[in-house]
């Protein structure tokens, strides 16, 4: 890519600082980041309430997209799934899932993932690089516009989740810049309360995280009840083990304000992690650390070659669930969306997927 600058990623007030720099009044700030972010508009050329000889200015300066669409696959359910590459040709996967009340898009926030997770097929790539707050906002815009059309009001709320590929802890700070620029007004205006930011266990950004005066909500990836099984499923667990995580979500619930509740999310592995006394030590395990305000996600696995793992029997998932609400916890099972598309939990692996047509 060229030294022009991806604006895309700057707030208003970085805005200010960049149009001055190129000799511009300070108000034209504003409304380059009206057009990105409220009108969706990607190109310069469609900005038509800036001057013409501004716009060339800005062509010749900076950059409103850096991400290229390669593929793009529909669910039979309705889910849609983008396979983009960055600038310097790396893999970025968003998917979006329609509701009757709500858009949910679940965002990249790195290409590939370091953590190596056994039961996610994200993991095989390894990490490729962290995003940059400018390729995490324009991942939604692409989407949204995909859906609507550039400009067009969408119709009801969209929520976004960063549980796409990658650890958003591990590239807190571009992350925390791609929300704050998405939430504010005059723009997208996703509110943190509409944003979940998924972990597997970063435990030193969990306190910091908790520390945010503007903070979205919290889902922590747990998926084994003790540390054996979970140094084996998620290899994270050999830097944090359970106990530093749940102090860590114990000292997280004392920050949530009235009515704020957070997650764990639990992966359901057939025959590995989903039996009876999985679930009683699970409720043990949160009552031994007197966690009141949190939920339990229960995922069926959504299996993928060449990732061993089998999905649990449907009675199971059901068992597991009310084996939780037996002992006071609240659980949810996760209904899977995409999964012909390889769009579902776990199976993003930055790849054509075989055997799917582009849409």
């Amino acid at each position: 890519m060229s030294d022009k600058l991806h604006i895309t990623g700057l707030s208003i007030n970085d805005l200010a600082e960049f149009v001055q720099e190129i000799g511009e009044p300070k108000y034209r700030a504003k409304q380059i980041f009206v057009n990105l972010h409220a009108r969706r508009a990607l190109d310069f050329d469609e900005m038509t309430d800036l001057p013409k000889a501004f716009r060339e200015k800005l062509n010749e300066t900076a950059r409103a997209t850096t991400l290229k669409v390669e593929s793009r696959y529909v669910s039979a359910d309705g889910t849609r799934r983008f396979l983009m590459k960055t600038h310097d040709n790396y893999p970025v996967e968003t998917v979006y899932i329609p509701t009757e009340d709500r858009d949910t898009i679940c965002f990249s926030s790195q290409s590939g993932c370091p953590l190596k997770c056994d039961f996610c097929l994200t993991a095989k790539l390894g990490l490729l690089r962290n995003l940059t707050a400018g390729e995490i906002v324009e991942q939604i815009i692409v989407v949204l516009n995909d859906v609507y059309g550039a400009g067009a009001q969408t119709p009801h709320g969209t929520n976004l989740v960063a549980m796409g590929a990658g650890e958003p802890f591990l590239n807190f700070e571009n992350l925390i810049k791609a929300l704050g620029i998405m939430a504010d007004e005059a723009g997208l205006f996703i509110v943190p309360n509409r944003v979940t930011v998924s972990t597997a266990g970063i435990v030193p950004k969990i306190y910091e995280f908790a520390r945010l005066e503007k903070r979205p909500n919290l889902a922590i990836s747990l998926s084994a009840p003790n540390d054996e099984l979970r140094d084996k499923l998620m290899p994270i667990n050999r830097r944090w083990n359970i106990e530093e995580l749940l102090q860590a979500a114990k000292e997280y619930e004392k920050t949530l304000r009235r009515g704020e509740r957070f997650t764990f999310e639990y992966v359901l592995l057939g025959g590995v992690n989903d039996s009876d006394a999985h679930a009683r030590a699970l409720a043990e395990l949160l009552a031994k650390y007197d966690l009141q305000r949190v939920k339990i996600n229960l995922i069926a696995h959504n299996s993928a070659e060449p990732l061993e793992y089998r999905p649990p029997d449907i009675e199971q998932v059901e068992r597991f669930k009310k084996i939780l609400e037996s002992k006071g916890v609240s659980a949810y099972v996760r209904r899977p969306r995409g999964r012909d598309i390889y769009a579902a939990c776990g199976q993003l692996a930055a790849k054509n997927a075989p055997n799917l047509v582009r849409v």
